[in-house]
Order: structure tokens, then sequence, then C-alpha cells
């Protein structure tokens, strides 16, 4: 399968802003789940999952594709 081309430059540095505050947000909800108030599963669960779609995102941006594109929808950036 080959990955063609189908985001502008807008597009890449939206989706790596996106990606860059999914990992963020991540390491911060880890962080409080070891440390504080969140339930350790649930919480390292819900961080995982939005470090693996932020580095997803940051992914995208640097091939240039979008995953949504390739299945045909329009997106406005």
């Amino acid at each position: 399968m080959a990955f063609e081309c189908n985001i502008d430059a807008r597009g890449k540095v939206a989706r790596f802003q996106t990606g860059l505050l999914a990992v963020s947000g991540g390491i911060l909800l880890a962080v409080g789940a070891i440390l504080g108030p969140i339930p350790t599963t649930t919480g390292l669960v819900m961080a995982s999952g939005s470090i693996a779609g932020g580095v997803f995102a940051m992914w995208e941006a640097r091939m240039g594709w979008c995953v949504i594109r390739a299945m045909g929808f329009k997106t406005p950036l």
C-alpha cells in the first residue's frame, strides 16, 4: 500500500500540533494516574490511548498522509 501525500503544509502542521497535544496530555494523564486521584488502571489505559493516537497523528504529519482523507472524506485543512 503506497502512502500518497494527500495533505498540504497547513494540514501537516495541524496534525503535528494535535499529536504533540495528545502526547503531552497522555503523559500528564499517566502521571495523574500514578501519583494522583485518577484510578490507576483506567488512567493508564486512557494515557496509552492518548499517546498512541498522538504518535499516529505526528506520523501522519511526517508522511503527509491523512487516514480520513484516504477514506474519501474531505477535511477543512
